[in-house]
């Protein structure tokens, strides 16, 4: 298997991810919203490269089933109904609700992966069910990082690390990395002692923490909190309908508390 891993979407075109199986990863905060969001109930996730465009395609929707959700400079979007805070999509707030989704980053990294043959979201916070699905694949794979505003995020790349480490626990299987999957490998052996120490200090979670969103890092980095897997099929991303029982993943065991480690 071969894994390559793209520190932003800015690295690459859309056509480039045509066909191919991409995993989108923004830990802070849209992957990690979109996960919590399915997982408490929406029906789907409509994501939309710019606010033009999610107020045109909610114009086309029906008014109650439909909400606007998203952020601009980690903020809620005015005229929209939710920002972009994974504690905002509780169950009650988007039950069997469709949302339009815009955010700086992840949206757009969601949107470039529009013609992949295969595209799921991926953060800490379903890190096993992520793996098990990638396996499932048993092809290569191309981890799209949404970064910020172009840049390298760490955050991004630890989490795309910890996909690495744990598909290489198969012994079975081998694999093909790129430097920046191999990059990404060293980074997360260096932070997986403490991942929310890690969101803390990066420069997304300081940002967030600057404007109020400092218990978002927590939740973000809250490794296996969701067993599901979003898709994208129909440029819609909705929950994969779970398979027959196999053998499962065994996710590992990370003290994400905020201590001391290294």
């Amino acid at each position: 298997m071969k894994i390559e891993v793209f520190f932003s979407p800015s690295q690459i075109d859309d056509l480039f991810l045509r066909d191919k199986n991409v995993v989108v990863i923004d830990v802070l905060r849209a992957s990690t919203t979109v996960i919590t969001a399915l997982h408490n109930g929406a029906k789907e996730i409509i994501p939309v490269n710019t606010i033009e465009s999610a107020v045109k395609v909610s114009g086309n929707l029906f008014g109650d089933v439909v909400l606007r959700g998203g952020e601009r400079n980690g903020k809620i979007i005015e005229g929209f109904n939710l920002g972009n805070s994974p504690f905002e999509y509780s169950e009650e707030a988007v039950r069997n609700k469709s949302i339009i989704f815009y955010t700086s980053n992840g949206a757009p990294a969601m949107w470039k992966a529009r013609y992949a043959k295969n595209m799921i979201i991926a953060g800490f916070v379903n890190m096993s069910a992520a793996v098990k699905r990638i396996t499932e694949l048993k092809d290569d794979v191309f981890i799209l990082c949404a970064g910020k505003h172009t840049q390298f995020c760490v955050e991004d790349a630890v989490c795309a690390g910890m996909i690495i480490k744990e598909l290489m626990e198969d012994k079975d299987a081998e694999f093909e990395f790129n430097d920046s999957a191999a990059a990404a490998y060293t980074l997360y052996k260096s932070a997986s002692k403490n991942l929310l120490k890690m969101a803390r200090t990066c420069d997304h979670g300081r940002f967030l923490i600057e404007i109020g969103f400092e218990n978002d890092l927590a939740f973000c980095t809250n490794v296996d909190a969701f067993d599901v897997v979003p898709e994208l099929a129909s440029n819609v991303i909705k929950l994969r309908k779970k398979a027959e029982p196999g053998v499962p993943h065994v996710p590992i065991s990370i003290d994400t508390s905020g201590g001391k480690g290294e």
